[in-house]
């Protein structure tokens, strides 16, 4: 036997650690308590076995590979604790006294130190100093279970209920007996806010207690670069809207409301493509913006006596990319048609208002920029839904065609503002850009990087009109219970058969018929209706049921009234069942002559 061989009696495996004549230090690597002096004699009956198979019988697993991160730190830390021990291991007097000076300088209790101690010497390799990972699959105990149960059914609520209320609801519901007096034996305060920082996920928490749109709003984690992850260059248009901070009167002075702002921000350069300022929202003030988007701003602006140059408002081509939220006037039939022009339209997940940061920002500096100088004007401050504060609505003088003069103004400076943070490419600073909004969208339109689409306005609106089914009979093509015509479609007329029409709910005048992607105009038959909205149509055609309704008894009534009369000739009439059919012909021209009357000579008669 020799030092550090591994010894084998029984069921029991020793390590021998240092030889002194006939005296074996040895550590038991079963029990794992210090190691002693043992006679040779006393170890006569063992057998020497290998490494791995005493660490096969000893259930011991070490780390194989290289200890990296925490769990090199840890055991290097812990061997540092047991280094000054490891010399005297021979030396029971030192020995002890090195423990002392080891417990009383790392500030561990002795049987710690003892057991870092001995779980080296029986593998004599640092990996065995890294802690061992607690089982995460331990079933869990009658009362983990009922406090399990206790937080889900009172915690995780939108009740919000606090940590010490469900506790006590946990013991009422659980641990009481039958006369409803509270059992001898149940978990404490501790033990179950113990249990529960342990099971706690804070994801999980905050859906439960606050909702999912909140937690999507403003708990959700913000990774990644948002927009600029599918904008890679311009030509991806942000949709959004929101309702001013500002109440504005009629021409006559009379209060209206808050307009809504509709716009629609380059995702890449920050550059607002356009804008509608409406009174209605849905799809109608959608259509505006897209119209805007398009539109020549320089031409737009001096509409309203604002006198731009081109660079300044460089937008009048569709972006190939739109990206909106949820919004029902964005998942409509009606706007998804606009992917008929080219354009690709993404929809992000609702509250996702860290996607549409370039939108949002635009709202922001809008609403920052007039609210300062409209004070007293009707703008809302942020104490508006305090009690006692004045009423803003009385303040309010501005039209819409003045606030409108505003908007115009606060997007133009949007678009020349100097952006600071924006990820400038080495050829835009060789080039001498201007950095703005308005610099980067026309850098890159000059050198071909975009996304946009040249779209007339015409063609804009028609894919934007809403459509319906159209019915083809022999009287028209029938939309909307109208009747309408165009040249050429005989056949059709004669076949029948279903197709898709787009029609202006405002004008029933005309329709147009969608066939292999063109638009063709068919015209109202019914004259009477020219230039009637379809609501207003409608409402004609149920007034005018309406009243003939009114004389449907008396329609009933006559039509009785004749039923009888014709009964009563028929009744006097005389019937023969040998009705001569011979000579028909001279006895009809003897009755001819009979019936004839001579007006004229009535007429002379008369004078």
């Amino acid at each position: 036997m020799k030092k550090n061989d591994y010894l084998k009696i029984d069921d029991t495996i020793y390590r021998i650690l240092a030889v002194d004549k006939d005296n074996y230090l040895v550590l038991n690597c079963n029990t794992k308590n210090m190691p002693a002096w043992r006679l040779e004699v006393e170890l006569s009956d063992g057998v020497i076995i290998n490494r791995e198979e005493a660490f096969e019988i000893l259930e011991i697993e070490l780390i194989e590979e290289e200890l990296t991160g925490t769990a090199f730190k840890q055991a290097h830390a812990r061997y540092t604790m047991i280094a000054g021990v490891l010399a005297f291991m021979n030396d029971d007097s030192l020995r002890n006294r090195a423990i002392t000076m080891a417990v009383d300088t790392y500030g561990i209790s002795r049987r710690t130190l003892t057991t870092y101690l001995c779980n080296y010497l029986a593998t004599d390799n640092i990996s065995s100093l890294v802690p061992k990972s607690r089982k995460k699959n331990r079933p869990m105990t009658d009362d983990e279970k009922i406090m399990r149960w206790s937080l889900n059914k009172f915690y995780y609520t939108r009740h919000k209920n606090k940590l010490s209320d469900c506790y006590i609801m946990m013991l009422k519901e659980k641990y009481t007996d039958e006369n409803g007096k509270l059992k001898d034996e149940h978990p404490s305060i501790h033990q179950f806010r113990y249990f529960f920082n342990k099971t706690r996920k804070k994801q999980t928490e905050l859906i439960s207690r606050e909702g999912i749109k909140e937690y999507q709003l403003n708990y959700r984690p913000l990774l990644g670069e948002g927009i600029h992850d599918f904008a890679p260059t311009i030509g991806t248009g942000m949709l959004d809207g929101t309702v001013c901070d500002l109440y504005l009167v009629d021409s006559s002075g009379k209060l209206v409301g808050r307009p809504l702002l509709v716009a629609c921000v380059d995702a890449y350069s920050g550059l607002c493509c356009g804008y509608s300022l409406l009174w209605e929202g849905g799809v109608y003030s959608v259509r505006e913006m897209m119209l805007n988007v398009i539109e020549d701003k320089v031409k737009w602006c001096k509409q309203f006596g604002i006198q731009i140059e081109k660079h300044q408002w460089p937008c009048d081509k569709l972006p190939g990319v739109l990206v909106t939220d949820r919004g029902s006037e964005y998942i409509s039939y009606n706007f998804e048609q606009i992917s008929e022009l080219g354009c690709q339209v993404i929809s992000l997940p609702s509250f996702s208002a860290n996607m549409k940061g370039p939108v949002e920002k635009l709202f922001d500096l809008v609403q920052d920029s007039f609210k300062p100088f409209l004070k007293g004007y009707g703008v809302i401050e942020k104490d508006f839904q305090k009690r006692g504060i004045k009423d803003y609505r009385l303040e309010s003088c501005l039209t819409i065609e003045q606030f409108e003069k505003i908007i115009i103004h606060t997007i133009i400076y949007y678009n020349n503002r100097v952006l600071e943070s924006f990820p400038y490419t080495n050829e835009m600073i060789d080039a001498e850009i201007v950095p703005t909004p308005a610099g980067i969208w026309n850098y890159q339109t000059e050198y071909g990087n975009s996304n946009l689409l040249s779209v007339s306005r015409e063609q804009l609106i028609l894919t934007l009109l809403p459509r319906t089914e159209g019915h083809f009979t022999r009287k028209g093509l029938v939309v909307n219970k109208m009747r309408y015509d165009a040249d050429g479609f005989t056949e059709e007329y004669l076949n029948g058969g279903k197709c898709t029409v787009a029609f202006n709910p405002d004008d029933a005048s005309v329709v147009w018929l969608l066939k292999e992607g063109d638009y063709i105009k068919f015209s109202l038959i019914e004259k009477k209706y020219q230039g009637m909205s379809v609501d207003e149509v409608h409402t004609q055609k149920k007034k005018q049921k309406q009243y003939v309704a009114g004389f449907r008894e008396d329609a009933l009534a006559a039509k009785v009234d004749l039923a009888q009369k014709i009964n009563t000739i028929v009744e006097h009439a005389l019937k023969s069942d040998d009705t001569d059919i011979t000579g028909v012909t001279k006895r009809r021209q003897k009755a001819r002559i009979q019936r004839h009357r001579n007006l004229m000579s009535e007429v002379i008669d008369n004078e």
